[in-house]
C-alpha cells in the first residue's frame, strides 16, 4: 500500500503544474518535441529506478545530468522569453518607471488621441494603396538594441511622415518604424522574428517579426499588408485584424487612458 502524504501530494500537484506551464509555453514551438523527447526519457529513469534496474537507471541518470546543460542551450530563447515575461508581469520595472514619469508629470506609455488618429489614418491609408508597413509603439521596455539597429529620426507623428517612411521607394521604407513617448525615434529598424510554427501561411515576414518582437516587450505593433491591403494589431503575441480606422483609434488610444 502507498502512503501518500501532504507533502506528497503537493509535491505531484507542483511538477504536473510545472509540466502543463511547460508544454503550453513551448505548444507551437520547434522546442515541443524536444521537450516531449526530454519528458518520456525521464520517465524511463523514474521507472528502471523503480524496478532495481541499475545499469538501465545509471544511463538514464547520465542522461539526463549531462541533458541539462544541452537544454539551457537548446531552450535559450525560450528561457529568455520567459524570463521578460516574468518580469514584465511582477510590474516592479514599471511601477518604477510609473514612479519616474509621474515626479515629472509625465506618462511613458500614452500615446495620445491625436497621435492615434495620425497612425490610424497612416496604417488606412497605406492599406488602401497597398503599401506594406510595419510600426512598433513601445510602452516600458525602451527597445533600445531595436532602435540602435535602424535609423534615428525624433520626429512628430505625423500621417503624411509615415506614409512617405513607408514608400515603397524611400530609402527608410524596409524594416519597422519605432515610436516612443509620442515620437518617431527611429526608421528602418530590425525586428526579430518568432520562432513559432503555428501561425497561419497567409501571414508573411512583417506579421512574424510583429509577433517575435511582441513575445519579446510589451510594445504594440502594427502590421500594413501589401499582399492583401489589411491593418493587424498585434500584442503579447496575438494577431488581431482591425477593419475601421476609429476601431485602430480605440485599441491605440483606449477610453480608460484619456
Amino acid at each position: 500500500m502507498i502512503n501518500l502524504g501532504f507533502a506528497d501530494i503537493l509535491d505531484i500537484v507542483v511538477v504536473a503544474l510545472i509540466l502543463f506551464v511547460a508544454f503550453r509555453w513551448l505548444r507551437g514551438s520547434s522546442a515541443v518535441n524536444i521537450f516531449i523527447a526530454i519528458l518520456l526519457l525521464f520517465v524511463v529513469r523514474i521507472v528502471a529506478t523503480a524496478m532495481n534496474m541499475k545499469i538501465l537507471s545509471a544511463l538514464m541518470g547520465t542522461v539526463v545530468d549531462v541533458g541539462a546543460i544541452a537544454l539551457i542551450v537548446i531552450f535559450q530563447p525560450e528561457i529568455r522569453q520567459f524570463l521578460m515575461r516574468v518580469g514584465r508581469s511582477t510590474g516592479i520595472a514599471g511601477g518604477q518607471r510609473g514612479l519616474l514619469d509621474r515626479l515629472l508629470r509625465r506618462d511613458a506609455s500614452a500615446l495620445g488621441a491625436e497621435a492615434a488618429r495620425e497612425i490610424s489614418e497612416a496604417c488606412f491609408d497605406m492599406a488602401e494603396t497597398r503599401t506594406g508597413a510595419l510600426i512598433v509603439i513601445t510602452h516600458g521596455n525602451s527597445l533600445q538594441n531595436i532602435v540602435d539597429s535602424g535609423d534615428r529620426l525624433d520626429a512628430d507623428i505625423r500621417c503624411s511622415l509615415l506614409e512617405n517612411i513607408f514608400f515603397k521607394d524611400a530609402p527608410l521604407h524596409d524594416g519597422a518604424v519605432i515610436i516612443g513617448r509620442g515620437r518617431i525615434v527611429a526608421a528602418r529598424c530590425t525586428l526579430p522574428i518568432t520562432e513559432r510554427t503555428d501561425i497561419p501561411s497567409k501571414y508573411g515576414m512583417r506579421h512574424k517579426s510583429a509577433v517575435g518582437i511582441s513575445e519579446r516587450s510589451d510594445a504594440d505593433v502594427l502590421v500594413v499588408s501589401e499582399q492583401r491591403g489589411t491593418v493587424s494589431f498585434v500584442h503579447d503575441g496575438v494577431i488581431t485584424p482591425v477593419t475601421s480606422r476609429n476601431a485602430l483609434r480605440l485599441l491605440l488610444d483606449p477610453p480608460e487612458k484619456q
